[in-house]
């Protein structure tokens, strides 16, 4: 039974041996950052988005004027939503990056990527 019938230092070695119990060689088994996920799938679904923009502008041979307009303004807004929360998935404590990592290049990409296409149609 826990600390009945045994010494102080049996009691604060039980209780580092719980704390440790699923942890391997002391470290705790960290979980990724939530906000980082959130910016993997916001900056993939802007991506997806835009380039199904494009896609669909090819189809259409140019006749699709508002709803590619209005898809690839959706597009950017999550996009720059996506890097937003990449940067601040950062900031969480005792979490994984590896999302924030992979989510803010993947908006930038598609954040330029608008950019190109929409100052391209400028010229």
């Amino acid at each position: 039974m826990f600390g009945v019938g045994k010494s102080s230092a049996e009691r604060q070695k039980e209780r580092e041996r719980k704390k440790r119990g699923t942890r391997k060689y002391g470290q705790a088994n960290l979980k990724h950052s939530r906000k980082g996920i959130a910016s993997c799938f916001s900056g993939f679904a802007g991506l997806l988005i835009l380039l199904w923009c494009i896609l669909y502008a090819f189809m259409e041979r140019g006749n699709a004027h508002g709803i590619i307009g209005g898809l690839a303004i959706v597009s950017l807004f999550l996009s720059v939503n996506g890097v937003r929360l990449a940067i601040r998935g950062f900031y969480e404590r005792e979490r994984r990056y590896l999302t924030c990592k992979i989510g803010l290049p993947v908006s930038f990409v598609s954040v330029i990527f608008f950019l190109a296409i929409f100052i391209g149609g400028l010229s």
